[in-house]
């Protein structure tokens, strides 16, 4: 198993810290815009979320004259996150006091619950809380004057889109557009693993936004110091592999492949048991808890198991009631999952989520890491790890294998942008100029000249910079086969355009410049050396002092990301890669033609020789393809094509 990602965090206490009303850091960011009528709140797992909507919901109903408050959430498990809870206690001025009887996410039938939501709406009591599909069905029979100064709390925001068919955003939408309804969004990850996006533009810029990112939630925990992202591959079946890297001296979640995955063997509940035989010997299940016993082959420790890939209603229901007392370590070692634990789940002795087979969205991605994200006495270190196939000449199925892992990486990628500290970007305006602590002065850079732009590069970067890595064209560039400036000044605008069509020319380019460069940044290395400092970018080193944008222009964002594949997959299967990679070419453009021809000139010149087509080096067979596509375009030219 190699690591993509490693960061490290300096426990600086801060984001678990309590203010004089009992909030942390997130909450209190969050409460300064308690005033908002449609708030959108991004915050990774743990960050205390559903307390902050409590603060922000009772102010609602004491201080803003709101009547009361539905709370949203995607499924029952979640909706104990939001039970009854002294705030008072920490300074607060009331606490949070839902009564049982208006807690929705309990077994039974819609129909009841509907009945029981429509009684809510007349009668005196200010809070509910309920599923999104309880929510749903309940709309469709009220009609939208009863959510008249009521505030709207929906959990896991990115279960809405702004697609027709999501009945969710159907309901969201009609109460945006109804002037009395307060809206609070919650989510740990806005990014979806399709073009859809959650919502439309003009909805969105309605929204105050507060974002908390996973950097400044990790760095103030008091006991987890470092966060690990990785990957391991295996051939034909992942249960020849799955005990090279599961390590059941580790607290771990373990999910295995959807059934209709290409990893899945097709039957879930023998890859359970094949893997509890992995482990050991299988000596007892408890009748009353569902838990498993098993005794580990090589020591004879008890390890214990939770199977929630079980089917069965009643036996899963125990096995999640075990989950929800779990107050020690020692309580429980391993958890098998498929579709469960991930978001909203709260184990926070987790060390590892192990996953295996690729995961289309970076929204499952970032809520599975978030699991084993949570401070807790019992670990330092916590780590992903994707089991993966790797991609095999002989299977007819290599290129779905090749682009499964190039999505994985990709997802890395996103994640260690997340993941690290950011820097305030100022343009150097001249050599005097010198960077402060925290930020980097960079010649030639255009600083934001709109409030848009400047809303874009608060607020939706790491958006911003998911729909990038998940475009197909980038994928193809991401192997080191596209030259650096093409990526930067040809394919990231063209993104932005689409994603931003309001933007004109120039904001799309104070935009592409600070994405470019804020990704480049995070990808890199600061080095101290006396009183200067040293940047090291791919394989660059650059004194702080003299960055210019025309430099960083010039270094692929995915250099890092290949450097490490190159390294951890044997050489015929990076050569698989970029074969795979070359049947399905991105089509030569003028603009890269543009950037690539004084290239061109400096090959010929130092090399005495024209580009081959024969090359080993990805960018020469590019340059030979310029070449080709400028004598086409002179011949379609001369003959009036």
């Amino acid at each position: 198993m190699f690591n993509l990602v490693e960061i490290k965090y300096n426990s600086n206490l801060q984001s678990g810290t309590l203010n004089s009303f009992g909030m942390r850091e997130m909450q209190a960011k969050a409460y300064e815009k308690r005033g908002s009528q449609y708030l959108l709140l991004k915050a990774p797992p743990a960050s205390g979320k559903s307390r902050a909507l409590m603060f922000i919901a009772l102010d609602k109903l004491y201080n803003q004259g709101l009547k009361k408050v539905i709370v949203a959430v995607p499924e029952r498990s979640i909706g104990s996150s939001f039970k009854q809870t002294k705030l008072t206690e920490n300074g607060f001025f009331a606490d949070w006091n839902p009564s049982p009887e208006y807690n929705l996410c309990t077994p039974g039938g819609d129909k009841n619950k509907v009945t029981a939501f429509k009684r809510f709406l007349e009668n005196d009591e200010k809070i509910l809380i309920c599923t999104h599909a309880t929510l749903r069905f309940a709309f469709e029979e009220i009609e939208t004057v009863k959510f008249n100064n009521i505030l709207l709390a929906i959990d896991e925001f990115h279960h809405v889109s702004a697609n027709s068919d999501n009945r969710l955003g159907e309901v969201l939408r009609t109460l945006i557009n109804y002037n009395s309804t307060h809206i609070v969004a919650m989510t740990g990850s806005y990014f979806r693993g399709d073009s859809v996006p959650v919502l439309l533009p003009e909805d969105e810029a309605k929204f105050a936004k507060v974002t908390y990112n996973y950097y400044e939630q990790l760095n103030g925990y008091k006991y987890l110091k470092s966060l690990g992202i990785g990957y391991h591959f295996y051939q034909k079946r992942y249960t020849s592999a799955i005990m090279e890297v599961l390590d059941t001296d580790k607290k771990t979640i373990l999910h295995i492949p959807n059934v209709n995955s290409g990893e899945s063997t097709k039957d879930k509940n023998n890859e359970v048991d094949f893997i509890l035989d992995e482990i050991g010997d299988v000596t007892y299940q408890n009748p009353e808890t569902g838990i498993i016993y098993v005794k580990r082959h090589n020591d004879g420790k008890i390890i214990k198991v939770a199977d929630l890939v079980e089917d069965r209603p009643k036996e899963r229901e125990k096995v999640v009631n075990y989950l929800r007392s779990i107050k020690e370590p020692e309580d429980l070692d391993l958890i098998i999952a498929l579709g469960m634990a991930k978001e909203g789940f709260d184990w926070p002795f987790c060390e590892h989520a192990l996953t295996v087979g690729y995961r289309g969205s970076l929204t499952e991605i970032i809520q599975i890491i978030g699991r084993c994200t949570r401070d807790s006495f019992n670990k330092t270190h916590a780590q992903f790890t994707n089991l993966i196939a790797q991609p095999d000449a002989e299977d007819d199925s290599v290129k779905i294998s090749v682009n499964n892992m190039l999505k994985a990486i990709t997802a890395s990628l996103l994640m260690e942008q997340v993941l690290a500290p950011n820097f305030k970007f100022k343009p150097k305006k001249s050599d005097d100029d010198i960077s402060e602590p925290g930020e980097l002065k960079i010649k030639g850079f255009k600083a934001p000249s709109t409030q848009r732009v400047k809303d874009i590069i608060e607020s939706d970067l790491n958006d911003l910079k998911a729909a990038i890595l998940q475009d197909d064209q980038m994928l193809k560039a991401m192997p080191g086969n596209i030259d650096p400036e093409v990526i930067n000044k040809v394919l990231i605008p063209k993104i932005i355009q689409v994603k931003y069509p309001d933007l004109n020319d120039e904001e799309v380019e104070e935009v592409r410049q600070h994405v470019v460069l804020d990704s480049v940044v995070k990808n890199s290395e600061i080095k101290e050396s006396g009183d200067k400092r040293f940047i090291i970018m791919a394989d660059r080193f650059v004194n702080i002092d003299d960055l210019h944008i025309d430099l960083i222009d010039r270094i692929n964002p995915f250099q890092h990301a290949f450097e490490i594949l190159s390294k951890s997959v044997t050489a015929p299967v990076l050569k698989l890669i970029q074969e795979s990679i070359e049947a399905t070419r991105i089509q030569m453009s003028e603009e890269e033609v543009l950037i690539l021809w004084p290239k061109i000139n400096e090959f010929v010149k130092t090399q005495q020789r024209q580009p081959s087509l024969e090359s080993s080096d990805p960018l020469e067979r590019r340059m030979a393809e310029a070449i080709i596509y400028l004598k086409d375009q002179k011949r379609k030219m001369k003959n009036g094509e």
